[in-house]
């Protein structure tokens, strides 16, 4: 015999024509489309079951009324009789007629029994109609239907056709629970084909409306993945929310298509520098080699330009260094060591220019203090601080004795690392150029600096997960803490 493969919900789709599939979007990788089919459809049961649940506990409490009715009327037909004497055979035929096995008639705290019923073998519920219960009104459809099959219910409700408190019946469970449940299929079947197509229709509107925007937004993403430079499709011209992610996701792609422009002239442009770059280098290193020739002349005017020609070449290299260091697409990682705080500060101090006939170096730093810092992007961060700091006191013209001050670096370590502070005693940074000060090409100086060695000092501290901030400037000087984790 052979065994059927169950069929998996992937392979159920195929059983839907091709051309539906595509319209619906029912297609099998389309997990949307699948979990909004299943979202219709637990929507759909839900609200069948708040319809059916309803009109169950409608139609029995109906079927129990109108046996009620029907054994009232009876017990007017009792009544009538000379004393309410009735026969066996006459009683047996009205409790036939009424659906009941007995009736009972309250009035004014007396219960007559009209027609009596032979003995059963369980106790009936009661079912107390005058009351308004509407939590056991839905509950007891269901008792009914899953109950033991020799169950009775005894009703009671208020009379309608006499006077009295209140009229009682009892009636077996099998006749309700036989019309109950033939009910019941008749109610699913009908609100089964109703759900099906109320939410096969609001599916349709949802995969219309929602589903087939999104799919066209998914393969304008997907084509500019591919190739930012195709041009996807334009937007629907919708006014509403899917129509907004579309044109903004049109004015997105546009602006990238542009920064991808522009990066690609930029890499080319870079490249172009880097080039030039090198050549310019080497001819500043044959005009450096060509002045130190000329310092050796005797000619007083030689001696007297000599200077200007050193510090315009010394400007130039700085250039070409700090514009190939900044032009680098990555700082390496840093590789983190025990770095000698103090021997690190003065060998970046004799690298920065600082001299004790010049600017001076003054640091208080404890004793025999390690550092966990990569030590050659320390010493880069240390000498830019340092060289900025000595630069700005020598170009301070109102300085008296000119050409005189003190760079002065102080260290502290806190819980979670070391702050280093970098002081000088120089004329500040202008207020203008404070505000963007680490970002590139902006500089202090008017005449000398290209403006990187901030940009690429907080960039090496940021690398280490520290910070680099500029704390205080002004007449009295300029602060930077430079903060290294451990």
């Amino acid at each position: 015999m052979t065994e059927v493969a169950p069929q998996t919900p992937a392979r159920l789709w195929t059983w839907v024509p091709e051309g539906l599939r595509r319209r619906l979007g029912l297609n099998p990788p389309d997990a949307l489309a699948r979990r909004l089919m299943l979202l219709t459809m637990a929507f759909a049961v839900a609200v069948e079951i708040l319809i059916i649940t309803p009109s169950v506990a409608s139609f029995h409490e109906r079927w129990l009324t109108d046996r009620l009715q029907s054994a009232e009327l009876a017990s007017v037909a009792v009544e009538a009789l000379p004393y309410s004497a009735v026969e066996d055979d006459t009683a047996e035929q009205l409790l036939a007629i009424g659906g009941v096995q007995a009736v009972v008639v309250g009035d004014q705290g007396v219960r007559r029994l009209l027609l009596q019923a032979p003995n059963l073998s369980r106790t009936p519920d009661l079912i107390d109609l005058r009351e308004s219960r509407p939590v056991s009104r839905l509950i007891d459809p269901w008792r009914t239907l899953f109950g033991h099959p020799d169950r009775s219910i005894r009703v009671q409700a208020r009379p309608r056709y006499r006077t009295g408190d209140f009229i009682e019946i009892v009636t077996l469970a099998q006749p309700l629970k036989a019309e109950l449940r033939t009910f019941l299929l008749n109610s699913l079947l009908v609100s089964l084909l109703v759900s099906i197509v109320a939410g096969a229709l609001l599916y349709a509107g949802l995969a219309f409306l929602v589903l087939q925007p999104l799919r066209r937004v998914t393969r304008s993403i997907e084509r500019f993945a591919r190739d930012p430079e195709a041009e996807g499709e334009p937007p629907s011209g919708r006014h509403d929310e899917i129509g907004r992610v579309e044109r903004e996701l049109a004015r997105m792609q546009e602006e990238v298509r542009l920064s991808l422009r522009s990066r690609a002239r930029l890499v080319a442009l870079g490249e172009a520098v880097a080039k030039i770059n090198h050549d310019l280098r080497n001819m500043l290193t044959s005009a450096q080699l060509a002045s130190e020739r000329l310092a050796e002349s005797p000619d007083p005017e030689v001696a007297r330009v000599l200077p200007r020609l050193e510090r315009a070449l010394g400007r130039a290299a700085a250039l070409s260094r700090n514009v190939l260091e900044y032009g680098r697409s990555e700082e390496p990682e840093p590789q983190r060591i025990a770095v000698p705080l103090a021997t690190a500060v003065t060998v970046a101090a004799e690298d920065a220019g600082l001299s004790a006939d010049g600017v001076k170096l003054a640091k208080t730093l404890p004793a025999r203090a390690t550092i966990q810092a990569d030590p050659d992007q320390l010493h880069r961060i240390l000498v830019n601080l340092m060289r900025n700091a000595r630069q700005a006191i020598q170009g301070d013209a109102k300085r008296k004795p000119p050409r005189r001050g003190t760079v002065t670096v102080t260290a502290v370590q806190e819980a979670d690392g070391w702050l280093i502070r970098i002081a000088d005693d120089g004329p500040g940074i202008p207020a203008k150029v404070s505000e963007q000060l680490f970002d590139p090409f902006v500089s202090g100086r008017a005449s000398e600096g290209t403006g990187l060695g901030l940009t690429i000092s907080r960039e090496l501290a940021t690398a280490h997960g520290g910070t680099l901030d500029l704390i205080q400037t002004g007449p009295e000087g300029t602060i930077f803490a430079l903060r290294l984790p451990d």
